[in-house]
C-alpha cells in the first residue's frame, strides 16, 4: 500500500510538470514549424538555393537542414499553398490549427472551401480528420469526381529503410482497398487456427503483433497465388451516403456496380436506429446475428480493438444452451481467450 502512495505522490510531484513541459515544447516547434512554412517559399522563389549548386529548393533545404527531400517538398508545397488561404492560414498562425491538420486541408482547400474546411478541422481532433474531411468531400462532390481523384490519386511505393527493410505504401480507392484487407485478415485468421502455437490459451507463448501476422498473411497471399477463402466486405447504405464498415467514405456508383455482382444482405434498423434482433439456438451466430450484434457493439467491448473480432457467448453456450443476440458480445482475439482462461482459472 505505502508503494501506491509514494508512485502516486511521485506522480503529481513530476506529472503536471512534465505534462507543462511537453506543451511548452511543442509550442516552440510548432512556432518553429510556423515559420519554416513561411522562410521556404521565400527561398524557392529568391533563387539563393542555387548559389551553392542544388538542384531545387526542397534539396537544399533537406541538405541544410538534413531532412528527407520529400519532407522539404512537403514544407514547400504548404507554404506556398497557405499564402492564398487566409482563413486557414489565420488559424495555423493562431495555434488553432495544427501541423498535421494543415497538411490534410491544404490538398484540398480552396479560397471558395476554405472556411467551411477550417471550421471543420477545429471541430475534430487531428486521428478523426481524415474521415470528417472524406465525408465532406464526399457530399460536395459528384459521384464520377470522387472517383477519378480517387483513381488519379492511386499509387504503390516502396523503399529500402535503415535497417536493411524493404518499407512500402500503397493509395488505392476505398472499394478496392477493403478487399484486399478483407483477404489479408481472412489469411490471418486462417492462419492463427491452423497455428496451435499461436493459442493464447497456452502459457508462455507470445502471439506476433498484428502488423507481423498481416505481412506474414499478405506474403502467403500473393504466394499462393490469392485468397483461397470467401470474404465479407460490409458496406454500410445510409440516408447520409454509404461507407465500408470502419466509416471510411465509398461512392455510391462503386456500391450500384458490385451490386449486381454480389450476395446482398439487409439489416434492418429500428426507430432509434438500433440493429433489429435476431436469435436462435444454433452453436454459432447466424449471419444475420453477427452483423446486428458487429453493428451494436462496433469494438472488442472489453478493450475498444476493431480488428480480429469474434463473436463471444456471455454466458457461455454450454450453460445457456441457445444464441442470441443479446447474449453474445465482439470481443477481439486476445480478450475473448484471456476471458475463457480467467474463467479456468476461477474453477
Amino acid at each position: 500500500m505505502s508503494a501506491v502512495v509514494t508512485d502516486r505522490a511521485v506522480f503529481e510531484d513530476v506529472g503536471p510538470s512534465l505534462r507543462s513541459a511537453v506543451i511548452a515544447a511543442g509550442g516552440r516547434w510548432s512556432a518553429g514549424q510556423r515559420q519554416l512554412l513561411r522562410l521556404v517559399p521565400k527561398l524557392d522563389a529568391s533563387g539563393e538555393w542555387t548559389l551553392d549548386g542544388a538542384v531545387s529548393c526542397a534539396h537544399w533545404v533537406a541538405s541544410a537542414l538534413d531532412i528527407e527531400v520529400c519532407t522539404a517538398r512537403e514544407w514547400l508545397r504548404i507554404g506556398k499553398a497557405i499564402v492564398g488561404l487566409p482563413t486557414i492560414n489565420g488559424a495555423f498562425e493562431a495555434g488553432r490549427l495544427s501541423y498535421s491538420k494543415l497538411r490534410a486541408l491544404t490538398r484540398f482547400a480552396t479560397p471558395e472551401n476554405e472556411a467551411e474546411l477550417c471550421d471543420l478541422a477545429e471541430r475534430v481532433p487531428a486521428g478523426r480528420l481524415a474521415h470528417a474531411v472524406a465525408a465532406w468531400l464526399q457530399r460536395n462532390e459528384t459521384p464520377e469526381e470522387t472517383e477519378a481523384r480517387h483513381r488519379d490519386a492511386r499509387g504503390l511505393w516502396w523503399r529500402t529503410d535503415v535497417d536493411g527493410m524493404i518499407a512500402g505504401c500503397f493509395r488505392l480507392p476505398p472499394g478496392q482497398s477493403a478487399v484486399i484487407a478483407a483477404a489479408v485478415d481472412a489469411e490471418v485468421v486462417k492462419r492463427r487456427l491452423r497455428d496451435a502455437s499461436a493459442d493464447v490459451s497456452d502459457e508462455g507463448n507470445r502471439w506476433p503483433s498484428v502488423a507481423q501476422q498481416r505481412a506474414d498473411a499478405l506474403i502467403d497471399l500473393l504466394s499462393g497465388g490469392g485468397a483461397a477463402v470467401v470474404i465479407e466486405v460490409v458496406f454500410h447504405v445510409r440516408a447520409d451516403g454509404c461507407t465500408l464498415d470502419d466509416g471510411t467514405p465509398i461512392p455510391g456508383t462503386v456500391v450500384e456496380r458490385l451490386a449486381p455482382e454480389g450476395y446482398l444482405r439487409v439489416l434492418i434498423h429500428d426507430a432509434q436506429g438500433r440493429p433489429i434482433n435476431a436469435s436462435g439456438r444454433h452453436r454459432h451466430p447466424s449471419a444475420r446475428q453477427r452483423r446486428v450484434v458487429r453493428e451494436r457493439d462496433r469494438a472488442c467491448v472489453d478493450c475498444g480493438a476493431t480488428e480480429f473480432l469474434q463473436y463471444d457467448h456471455d454466458p457461455d453456450f454450454e450453460q445457456s444452451q441457445q444464441t442470441v443476440v443479446d447474449e453474445l458480445k465482439l470481443r477481439c482475439w486476445t480478450c475473448h481467450r484471456n476471458r475463457h482462461r480467467h474463467e479456468r482459472n476461477q474453477r
